[in-house]
C-alpha cells in the first residue's frame, strides 16, 4: 500500500516538472525577441486622455500631444526623445526590446517605462499621471 503512494506521488511530481519544463519552453518560443534594426527608425508617439478615441484624436490640433521620435540603431534616442522626456518627467535616453514589447530607459539605463506590444508597428502605455502614449511606427 504505501509503495503505491510512493509511486503515485513520484509519478505526480516527475509530470508536474515536465510540464512545467515544456512548459517553459512553449511560452519561450511563442514570445519572439525582435532585433533592434527590426524596431530602429522613426516613430510617432501620440499623447491622450483615456477617454479619447483614435478618430476624436485625429480630429484634434494638438501638436503638444504628438511627436516623432528616432529610435537609433545603437538603441539610443535621437531627436524627438525631448518630447517623450517630457510626459515621462524624466529623461529618456534609449531603448531596448522585450519580448511582449519595448522599453525606454534613463540616465542610468534602467527602464522608465514599458510599451507593450498591441499589434505590428504598434505599442502602448500608461504615463504617472495616467495619459496613455501610443507609439505608431511612422511611415518610412
Amino acid at each position: 500500500m504505501t509503495h503505491n503512494a510512493f509511486t503515485y506521488k513520484a509519478t505526480a511530481w516527475l509530470l508536474a516538472t515536465l510540464m512545467m519544463f515544456f512548459g517553459d519552453v512553449a511560452m519561450a518560443s511563442s514570445l519572439k525577441l525582435a532585433d533592434p534594426s527590426e524596431l530602429a527608425g522613426l516613430w510617432q508617439a501620440t499623447l491622450n486622455d483615456s477617454q479619447d478615441t483614435a478618430e476624436s484624436q485625429a480630429l484634434q490640433d494638438k501638436p503638444s500631444n504628438t511627436c516623432t521620435i528616432d529610435f537609433q540603431q545603437k538603441q539610443t534616442l535621437g531627436d524627438g526623445a525631448e518630447c517623450l522626456s517630457a510626459w515621462l518627467e524624466e529623461p529618456a535616453i534609449g531603448w531596448f526590446t522585450e519580448p511582449d514589447g519595448i522599453s525606454i530607459t534613463g540616465k542610468e539605463g534602467s527602464r522608465i517605462v514599458f510599451f507593450s506590444r498591441q499589434a505590428e508597428g504598434l505599442y502602448k502605455s500608461t504615463s504617472k499621471s495616467g495619459l496613455i502614449i501610443t507609439l505608431k511606427r511612422a511611415a518610412q
